[in-house]
């Protein structure tokens, strides 16, 4: 099943294209994209049994369709989910997933231009998973039950407000407008052969600068819902960016960060892809 949100509404992908959920269901579900999450064991299976198709159903442009989690209550990210980006990064394999938030005002949808506050922005592809119903104290055989769907994130990063002391802000160099699109499906985990390996690339006007495997985590999408909800309650329409692969600019030599004009591509299989046109800030 995938599902997206197309000018904030809630919508379901049928054979005929995109059909408007809230019509669809003759008002069952609502239109609210955020809210379905709340019933969402409910939704997949009156959403299973409708996705035959609707005559009224539509492709839509993408400059119409929004995040597929607009407004989550939690955002967890994950840093050095893989060994390569460790490597890259110099800094040793974590025994603990290292944690921190971005700030809800920085998500957005998949292709919105990206506006640059700096010249120290750099790039992060990741995939993100979004929960379906409150997880406390899960096993790691369970996680993928609570998973709703997955979707493609970038965790964008402005590398000198993340490392200005006296320690780290990872959270807030992470979270200037736009530096965290969500899109643009969110979809289930039964849709994949294997959803903990999916192949994951990033462009920047057609230059690959990202490739890797989410077989290559360290930590796995089950694994890090049964450490986080060991902690916190992770509630649904929670999201989790879960990690990057190797490749980002500030580990370049010399370092690379995004310029105004470049248009940075993500794309991850079975999910489609995303694009941001970098715009200098005014």
């Amino acid at each position: 099943m995938r599902i997206t949100n197309v000018e904030g509404r809630l919508a379901l992908l049928t054979k005929n294209g995109l059909a408007d959920v809230a019509t669809l269901s003759g008002g069952r579900f609502g239109p609210d994209v955020q809210a379905v999450y709340e019933s969402w064991d409910d939704f997949r299976d009156w959403a299973e049994s409708h996705a035959g198709g609707d005559p009224d159903a539509h492709m839509p442009s993408p400059a119409t369709i929004g995040s597929p989690t607009p407004q989550p209550r939690q955002v967890f990210a994950i840093g050095l989910n893989y060994r390569d980006h460790a490597r890259e990064a110099n800094l040793a394999i974590p025994e603990e997933p290292p944690v921190f938030t971005k700030f809800l005002s920085s998500l957005t949808g998949p292709f919105e231009d990206l506006v640059l506050p700096t010249e120290n922005v750099d790039w992060e592809i990741e995939l993100v998973a979004v929960i379906g119903r409150r997880a406390e104290q899960v096993r790691v055989e369970d996680g993928w039950s609570y998973i709703a769907g997955l979707s493609i994130g970038q965790d964008y990063s402005e590398r000198v407000v993340q490392r200005v002391g006296p320690v780290p802000q990872f959270s807030l160099g992470k979270s200037f407008p736009g530096f965290g699109p969500i899109g643009p499906w969110l979809v289930t985990p039964d849709e994949f052969a294997d959803p903990d390996d999916l192949g994951l690339e990033c462009t920047i006007d057609g230059d690959s600068v990202q490739q890797g495997r989410t077989s290559s985590m360290i930590f796995s999408v089950p694994e890090l819902v049964a450490r986080l909800s060991a902690v916190t309650p992770l509630l649904p329409g929670d999201v989790l960016f879960t990690g990057t692969p190797a490749g980002v600019g500030a580990a370049r030599r010399p370092r690379r960060f995004l310029k105004p004009g470049e248009t940075v591509r993500s794309a991850i299989d079975g999910l489609g892809f995303m694009s941001q046109t970098c715009v200098a800030s005014r």
